[in-house]
């Protein structure tokens, strides 16, 4: 049996993170879109050589400087990152399904959903946001130029199948999430 399958999306700030950790208290196997790019710069020996010749580094800090302010560096970073953590996400999938009792759901925190054109890899979407103030509050400097690049929130609340304004308390976050655990394994 196949788990029915949520991507977890939002800006930068919003509390997706949050939400993920939230499913994973619920039970619910989890993984984020970051935790792999991270694995693959880290430990990928084709990663890590394209990296090195493209930047002359596989240092992610320096990495993000160079391509968020070079829309070609990113979309040839984005090229080379993509493919390989849809690859990783279908494995994992086809693990849980593989497993004697397969979970009802598997989540995934995935920042870029929208502006990759991924939700259609996904049964289910839930956008997180929050009020520029906060999110400005909670990513600090992260919260730059790497926004304009991004979908409105508007838009992907339009597109969600459930959406959050995060701008209450953590229990208010995990209310939501198991909202959205107990409508989707009922």
């Amino acid at each position: 049996m196949r788990p029915l399958t949520v991507a977890v999306t939002g800006g930068i700030g919003a509390g997706k993170s949050r939400a993920l950790s939230s499913f994973a208290q619920r039970g619910v196997p989890v993984l984020s879109a970051d935790d792999v790019v991270h694995d693959l710069i880290r430990d990928d020996p084709d990663v890590r050589a394209a990296l090195e010749q493209r930047f002359g580094t596989t240092d992610r800090k320096r990495i993000g400087e160079i391509v968020f302010g070079d829309p070609e560096a990113l979309a040839w970073l984005e090229g080379l990152l993509h493919p390989r953590v849809i690859a990783r996400t279908e494995a994992w999938r086809d693990e849980l399904s593989q497993l004697p009792d397969p979970p009802a759901l598997a989540v995934n925190e995935v920042p870029l959903l929208f502006e990759a054109g991924a939700e259609g890899r996904f049964d289910t979407v839930v956008v997180i946001t929050a009020p520029r103030e906060l999110r400005a509050g909670r990513a600090g400097d992260r919260l730059d130029e790497r926004e304009e690049r991004l979908i409105p929130d508007e838009e992907k609340v339009s597109r969600a199948d459930f959406a959050y304004v995060n701008d209450g308390s953590l229990d208010d976050l995990d209310a939501f999430v198991a909202g959205v655990v107990r409508t989707l394994s009922s």
